[in-house]
């Protein structure tokens, strides 16, 4: 089970979750969010990030263009555009040579095939990006194929029984290991990814 562990924003916070297994570590570039970080910053956690464990970029309000070059200029291995952007814009991305990640929610996108914008992995999202907001259990009925990640009020509590139900590939968690909103639990983190590998 791949695990990602999203909205990290201190050395500490990057040390547990990879100490821990996380597959991937996630960097917020979105000003209203609690998770926002400024390139400056997140380009110093990025080189705390030891190999295999991918480092992802997370944004939602910049032009595709703008957030393939901070991604490159931050030292990431992935960009992840979350929302609703369009086939062109991740073309544009792409254009970089950057690594890809299409984030989208049911309510938002019905176009659940991965790779259609020729992203590498579709991350599955609630309504609510990092709201901690749980899916509707009839709705994870509609799942995509291939590399996809479930998303949305998950925490260490829940996420096995998830996996079981739902078969994902991975799996990713933000709010879930928080102690308050923005500030991550660090025996949280490792329960999580336990729990999600089994």
């Amino acid at each position: 089970m791949f695990v990602k562990v999203c909205g990290l924003r201190t050395a500490d916070d990057v040390a547990v979750a990879c100490s821990a297994g996380a597959d991937a570590v996630g960097f917020v570039i979105y000003p209203p969010s609690p998770r926002h970080l400024e390139p400056e910053a997140a380009r110093a956690l990025v080189a705390l990030v030891p190999p295999p464990v991918l480092s992802v970029v997370v944004v939602a309000d910049h032009t595709a263009a703008d957030a393939a070059r901070i991604t490159r200029e931050i030292g990431a291995d992935v960009l992840q555009l979350h929302g609703r952007y369009t086939a062109d814009d991740f073309a544009v991305a792409a254009r970089e040579g950057i690594r890809l990640w299409r984030a989208t929610s049911l309510a938002h996108d019905p176009d659940l095939h991965v790779g259609r914008y020729g992203e590498d992995v579709l991350l599955l999202d609630s309504p609510r990006a990092g709201s901690g907001e749980t899916w509707d259990a009839e709705a994870l009925d509609r799942r995509p194929d291939g590399n996809w990640l479930l998303a949305g009020g998950l925490d260490p509590d829940n996420v096995a029984a998830s996996v079981d139900r739902v078969r994902p590939w991975g799996v990713d968690v933000s709010s879930g290991v928080e102690s308050e909103r923005g500030r991550k639990d660090h025996a949280r983190i490792a329960a999580f990814v336990a729990a999600a590998k089994g």
